[in-house]
């Protein structure tokens, strides 16, 4: 590109569509990010097994989000080089022909489809359906989601135009235009890695033709063509260029510069994740990690993990209300305030454990029915310890994906952290503990705006090709093992695996309840 181009247009958009928020980011040319916008909406649960958003609040989160953080920067529209995407995966629209939602986004926490996972994974054809498209068998994925719809809303499967996600809805409201990038694609279920099509069978098994869902398009696609109303809302000219990017999870990693082998990146937001980049397509022989796109030389093995920050979250509405309240009243921060009580109490909250599957857990279980427990408490132990141990559990659930993506990667060598939870130096040291490996923290944790960014130079042809991470990601802050602490998870570790399985029965039978209770009207 020329240097006068450069000079016209230093910056990129980045918007980041999460499962609680959209961010969006101007971000200059040298990775650094100049300003942020964050809009939140919520999560609705009217039942244990559903989750659901309206996408009309995630549209409008997109748009307004823009329009906010090109104004906070003060950039003119001639200065913008792109708008790239990062977003969530696994959710599922039905829309109408003229885009209009025929159901609510659904979300990779919806569970209505365990009954067809658990039957996908007894007659085997699951485990074939994984080999080839790389998403485990589980309710997150929009495969199982269809399969649903199928049985228990045929009259809606006639109705439907189209089956998208999130983003999807996002570029067919902007552009008037269906298209879904290869790394999202990859994600659903229904995307075969080896051909980069839709897998045949899983369509099958979904009940829905290749024409029911969008055009695939690599990560790097161009779309163009913005309306003078959104064009306005958002602070764009109309010929802005759209990258249609890739998933949260694998921009993750480019985020974070988590490239070479042996360098792995750990996520935790609402959810969380492990991963580590390869440069083929690789799935695993027990079908516990996933392999997503993200660009046709890069592709990226791992596992996520349903409860992250979200316990949390739970902790502080739940569990620690009065806390959270007092430290309103001091005008403290509520989740600084808890994990300062949190860092009172020695590394294994006193025998304390917590399973923190909240929403069921995917890696590595993928079990839809799993269900939170407090193990080992006493009357010796205080609010304190019930915290320190929730936020334990969260890391239990990481070191667990880690130590099967070990198993077909070999060990890491650091850890690359990012997500709302790196910004506690007191999760950071946890987790360093937990894995018993080093972990370092980028200058900046909005690792998957930055990689939206990065895929945006790339598209736009201003880079050769993503190795121009190492000139964005500057590594700042770094964490050795407490060995002590680290003996103590240990120790913990077998306690806190044996419970899971121990309970593994209990687990479904307590679902059913729960499903029998929730449905019936109340006395």
């Amino acid at each position: 590109m020329s240097d006068q181009l450069s000079t016209l247009k230093p910056y990129i958009i980045a918007a980041d569509i999460g499962t609680t928020s959209t961010k969006t980011l101007v971000i200059s040319r040298e990775g650094k990010v100049l300003g942020s916008h964050s809009i939140e909406y919520p999560l609705f649960t009217p039942t244990a097994d559903r989750a659901e958003q309206d996408p009309d609040q995630i549209f409008d989160a997109v748009v307004q989000g823009i329009g906010e953080v090109v104004r906070k920067v003060g950039v003119k529209p001639e200065q913008v080089l792109c708008v790239s995407f990062s977003s969530a995966m696994h959710s599922l629209i039905a829309v109408d022909q003229n885009t209009k939602p025929l159901t609510a986004c659904i979300t990779w926490a919806d569970n209505r489809s365990a009954m067809y996972a658990a039957e996908l994974k007894r007659s085997g054809l699951g485990q074939q359906i994984y080999s080839r498209t790389g998403t485990p068998i589980h309710p997150m994925s929009p495969l199982l989601k269809l399969m649903w719809f199928r049985d228990n809303e045929p009259g809606l499967m006639k109705e439907t135009y189209k089956f998208i996600g999130i983003k999807e809805y996002v570029f067919a409201k902007l552009f008037g235009r269906y298209v879904i990038d290869h790394s999202l694609a990859s994600a659903t279920g229904l995307f075969n890695l080896e051909n980069l099509d839709w897998d045949v069978e899983a369509l099958g098994q979904a009940g829905v033709t290749p024409d029911q869902l969008s055009e695939l398009v690599p990560t790097t696609y161009r779309v163009e063509g913005l309306s003078a109303e959104y064009a306005s809302a958002m602070g764009l000219s109309q010929d802005t260029p759209f990258i249609v990017g890739a998933s949260d999870g694998v921009l993750a990693n480019l985020g974070v510069g988590a490239f070479e082998p042996g360098v792995v990146a750990v996520t935790i937001g609402t959810s969380g994740a492990v991963r580590s980049v390869v440069t083929k397509p690789q799935t695993d022989p027990e079908g516990k990690l996933f392999c997503y796109a993200l660009t046709e030389k890069f592709w990226v093995v791992g596992g996520p993990i349903n409860n992250g920050g979200i316990v949390f979250r739970w902790v502080r509405d739940q569990i620690a209300t009065a806390e959270a309240e007092e430290a309103r009243r001091q005008g403290i921060d509520p989740y600084d305030y808890l994990t300062e009580l949190a860092s009172q109490v020695k590394a294994g909250s006193d025998g304390l454990l917590f399973l923190p599957l909240l929403s069921g857990e995917r890696a590595p279980y993928w079990n839809a029915n799993a269900r939170g427990v407090y193990f080992g408490l006493s009357l010796s132990h205080e609010k304190k310890h019930m915290i320190r141990a929730a936020l334990e559990g969260v890391m239990f659930s990481i070191q667990a994906v880690a130590t099967s993506l070990e198993r077909i990667m070999g060990p890491a060598a650091v850890i690359r952290a990012s997500g709302g939870f790196a910004r506690s130096e007191f999760w950071r040291q946890m987790m360093t503990d937990m894995l018993g490996t080093s972990v370092t923290v980028p200058d900046s944790i909005e690792s998957s705006g930055i990689g939206a960014a990065l895929l945006g130079l790339l598209a736009m042809g201003e880079i050769d090709d993503l190795a121009h991470a190492h000139n964005w990601i500057q590594v700042g802050t770094a964490h050795e093992v407490n060995e002590s602490n680290y003996r103590v998870y240990q120790q913990l570790t077998s306690i806190y695996t044996s419970v899971y399985h121990q309970l593994k029965d209990q687990f479904d039978a307590i679902t059913a309840f729960q499903g029998q209770h929730l449905r019936s009207p109340q006395s």
